[in-house]
């Protein structure tokens, strides 16, 4: 059955944890109809879009990225004005312990898509082809790592990617890049700094860190829990992606960041403080006494930061949430959401858990 193809968007990975919220985010604010095409790996969860159930502008197609027919004939069928990417694998531990699904799903997987939008772009008419853009979803992480005192990333700071995960999305950004200059192919790309928010798989530190208080379980930090990131909201990010979407100059990168640089161990404490705060046990230790210091990351990048000024003053976009608050809503979700939890913590997600920090230890 086809969704209405008026205005329709292409999303890939749309049941993941960034791409749900930009599903659920794009239909609240444009009605514009999506066509979701996810493989529904570990980190896809169909469940984070159940409210969309019987809606027609909705459409979720469970297929692989890397096959060609399947992704020409979704063009064919839904003829989409935009394809939003956010397939990808994520999680840099994981690229640590198998790097192939990284290259396979982020190189090949970037390559087949643009292939197949550029022979889909080359034959629209010319009213469509002006519209039609290509938006790739990448990270902050391709840049590197920084000093202490070095300036933030930039849309010209030179990649240096120090991590299978940061290398795949590097060369899957140059990938889009070549399109545009080889082909004209209108593609856009975000590189974003560390997401955080509602749907997030706990794999990554906040949830990881939220579910492991609730359940007065240790609270693994790499090293010396100095690392800094810069904090993203997700919803924010979601409206910086719509932003460029629709008025971004094709060709161009834009940096997405939320002003949020934090160490890990003060985000670690701070939601050991938010769920003694809202799921308080008198009893109890105060959960910052769970925090555990364990083996680092091989490779483990110092710092990012990332310099959104670009955006900023080209498409008057900034991130409406401060990271205290962004924090709180996000501790808040889970605390509320258990049936979620449940349902993303299987058997697998256990074995990962067990396998990736067991072997670290206590430092």
């Amino acid at each position: 059955m086809s969704v209405d193809i008026s205005n329709a968007i292409l999303v890939t990975g749309g049941a993941g944890f960034i791409g749900s919220n930009f599903v659920l985010q794009s239909l609240a604010h444009t009605g514009a109809p999506l066509i979701n095409l996810d493989l529904l790996t570990y980190a896809g969860n169909p469940e984070n879009l159940a409210s969309l159930q019987g809606d027609s502008r909705y459409r979720l197609v469970q297929g692989d990225i890397c096959d060609s027919e399947l992704v020409a004939s979704l063009l064919r069928e839904h003829r989409p004005r935009a394809v939003v990417h956010f397939a990808a694998e994520s999680h840099v531990d994981r690229s640590i312990a198998d790097p192939r699904a990284f290259i396979r799903t982020n190189v090949e997987g970037t390559f087949n898509l643009l292939q197949q939008s550029r022979l889909y772009w080359a034959e629209l008419d010319d009213r469509s082809k002006n519209a039609f853009r290509f938006l790739h979803v990448s990270t902050d992480e391709v840049y590197g790592s920084l000093g202490a005192e070095d300036p933030a990333f930039s849309e010209t700071t030179p990649y240096a990617p120090n991590s299978p995960y940061a290398a795949s999305k590097a060369a899957s950004d140059h990938l889009a890049r070549s399109y545009f200059h080889t082909w004209g192919l209108p593609v856009l790309t975000t590189n974003c700094s560390n997401n955080y928010g509602p749907f997030q798989f706990p794999e990554k530190l906040i949830p990881l860190v939220i579910l492991n208080a609730l359940e007065r379980k240790a609270l693994p930090v790499y090293g010396d829990g100095m690392n800094v990131r810069d904090w993203l909201f997700v919803e924010d990010h979601c409206a910086a992606i719509r932003t460029v979407l629709e008025h971004g100059r094709i060709g161009e990168t834009y940096n997405i960041g939320g002003n949020s640089e934090r160490t890990n161990i003060d985000v670690v404490t701070t939601i050991c403080d938010l769920v003694d705060e809202m799921r308080p046990q008198a009893a109890s230790a105060p959960r910052r006494n769970l925090i555990t210091f364990v083996k680092d990351r091989p490779g483990h990048d110092r710092r990012y930061a990332i310099d959104a000024s670009k955006i900023s003053q080209e498409l008057g976009w900034k991130p409406a949430e401060q990271f205290e608050g962004g924090l709180r809503k996000t501790v808040a979700w889970y605390l509320a959401n258990t049936a979620w939890v449940e349902g993303v913590k299987t058997g697998a997600y256990r074995d990962w858990i067990s396998k990736n920090y067991s072997e670290r230890g206590n430092i």
